[in-house]
């Protein structure tokens, strides 16, 4: 039955996903009906922006960090100033300058890492205005990224990878808000709550008050699902009853999830003309994605034998069982999600070790909304290298040669990673003022830290539940990742892009290398496993994997 089950959610997903990528490519192409080309052109020409006005990659990379940048000092003030501000019916006071700055940070990343708790520290104007604008904009500026990064591996010499700001209005306007509308929607008749009215005050069975938080929460949780953001309105996330209340809203937004980063691999192979090369791109996600649900569903299915007590249930809702909580995991750390409706730092060491290793590649097995697809075109470009290696030829990807300056760059946007993740952690795992954050002893504090910069780096969001997340050397430090995690791969990849424009496109030979075949989706995983393997594992040995022989010993954290 849990087979049937799975089988019947990926169908689901796929046939969605498909239909997705076909809106999604008459929407970049600007083949929409012409009620929206009208409201489209009157937008842009309110906001100044010339939509025939092409962006090489210079251009395209200044306007999305500039636009970034302007988010995060409007965001910061909004944060640091909503105790005097309207729509704040509880009185909450501004946020500290280290929380503000982390904050403003994740959501412009589209990270959403949460060092707050929504419902007793942001009001509802920082929810609406701050928070949910950037859920939008942060997602938009990924699927833009995304776009542009496809139109310089197949566009015309000399042509221009598009405008941002075109492709920014079209992400949000056409495909993120009429998605987040209808989902909202159905998440509110599933009894999520939307309204500006504050908190109520209800007295208990044992005659104590008990504060019931509440807010426009089903807008805000819409977006986060939709746009991979993972920022939740009530500090447990979608673990809430209010932001996930049955079984219903919980497959709704599992799907919501991951349905734009696997449509983005179907418009992939619309655009570039091979419709197999999109499904290759996708059975390559999708074997690395079942291989790690797989481990997960299994080891929290069995729970821990030295306990007998079946599956293993501690940190998760009894509403979801082991099967919606593993889906859940997967999902939100493949996706670059970072939304939980359940404690990550329950589950089983390896279930922890495949939640790691899905971060910590680059979020590329599909990955966030247009970031899965441009940080698996690193993989790409690394992967038709090495074929071409191996065969001594010049390597070609869609007729256009790799050579020394795409190969350099995508190994720069790589090391980001590492950097983020080895570099950052090895820091928080000696200073003094960083380990106060860690909960526990031993591998499983080792896991803690681990966890959280690689959620950092890779802009997922999601933590161990005993991490420390408010110390403010957290804060900060993670702030700082968060944004190495985001811009040192989207501006490698965009001059990738625009190298890969200049070059003249051959035609396809019997000595080119297939890229929509078995052969290619084989060599594709073992680049991303073994550049993956290769540069975590030892540290994932301190962590996970020791920790999981100690439990096989009889030892637990």
């Amino acid at each position: 039955m849990t087979l049937i089950s799975y089988l019947l959610y990926f169908a689901v997903l796929v046939g969605l996903a498909w239909l997705m990528a076909a809106w999604m490519a008459r929407v970049y192409a600007g083949q929409l009906p012409a009620a929206l080309r009208r409201v489209e052109a009157g937008l842009l020409r309110l906001g100044g922006v010339d939509p025939g006005r092409g962006m090489g990659w210079g251009d395209y990379a200044r306007a999305v960090l500039a636009f970034n940048a302007a988010g995060f000092v409007l965001l910061y003030a909004l944060l640091r100033a909503q105790g005097v501000l309207p729509l704040n019916p509880d009185g909450i006071a501004g946020m500290a300058p280290d929380l503000a700055f982390n904050t403003a940070v994740s959501f412009v990343t589209n990270t959403n890492w949460q060092a707050y708790s929504g419902e007793a520290q942001l009001s509802y104007l920082s929810q609406m205005a701050g928070l949910t604008m950037q859920n939008f904009v942060s997602a938009g500026t990924g699927m833009a990224v995304a776009v542009a990064v496809i139109r310089g591996f197949v566009g015309a010499t000399g042509a221009t990878l598009g405008n941002f700001w075109l492709d920014l209005s079209r992400s949000v306007l056409w495909i993120l808000l009429p998605l987040s509308v209808v989902l909202a929607l159905f998440l509110a008749a599933q009894g999520v709550p939307q309204t500006l009215q504050g908190a109520v005050v209800a007295t208990g069975i044992e005659g104590e008050e008990q504060i019931i938080a509440r807010g426009p929460a089903a807008a805000q949780i819409a977006i986060k699902q939709l746009g991979t953001n993972g920022g939740g309105f009530f500090g447990v996330n979608s673990a809430h009853p209010f932001e996930n209340p049955n079984i219903a809203s919980n497959l709704a937004q599992s799907l919501s999830i991951l349905l734009i980063p696997v449509a983005f691999c179907f418009l992939f192979g619309r655009m570039v003309g091979d419709r197999r090369h999109g499904w290759a791109i996708f059975a390559a996600m999708a074997v690395m994605f079942v291989a790690g649900l797989a481990v997960i569903h299994g080891y929290e299915a069995a729970g821990n034998p030295s306990l007998g007590l079946g599956a293993n249930m501690e940190g998760k809702e009894q509403r979801f069982g082991a099967m919606l909580s593993s889906l859940w995991a997967a999902s939100t750390t493949a996706a670059s999600n970072g939304s939980v409706n359940a404690m990550h730092d329950s589950f089983m060491p390896l279930s922890g070790l495949v939640m790691l290793v899905f971060m910590a590649v680059g979020e590329v097995i599909f990955g966030g909304v247009g970031a899965g697809l441009y940080g698996m075109m690193l993989y790409v470009v690394l992967a038709v290298f090495l074929a071409g290696l191996m065969v001594g030829r010049t390597p070609e990807y869609l007729g256009r040669k790799i050579e020394a300056r795409e190969v350099t760059l995508a190994v720069l946007a790589f090391l980001s990673m590492p950097l983020g993740i080895l570099v950052g952690g090895a820091v928080a795992a000696t200073v003094p003022a960083a380990l106060t954050s860690v909960q526990e002893a031993g591998p499983h504090g080792m896991s803690e830290i681990l966890y959280a910069y690689t959620s950092a780096t890779g802009n997922n969001g999601s933590a161990f539940g005993g991490w420390g997340a408010a110390n403010p050397w957290q804060t900060t430090a993670l702030g700082i990742i968060m944004i190495l995690g985001r811009y040192a791969i989207i501006v490698p990849l965009l001059a990738i892009a625009g190298s890969m424009l200049r070059k003249p496109q051959a035609p396809v030979t019997s000595g080119t290398f297939p890229t929509h075949g078995p052969l290619f989706v084989t060599l594709l995983v073992l680049t991303v496993l073994i550049l993956g393997a290769l540069t975590f594992f030892p540290v994932l040995a301190l962590g996970p994997i020791a920790e999981e022989t100690a439990r096989m010993a009889g030892q637990s954290f």
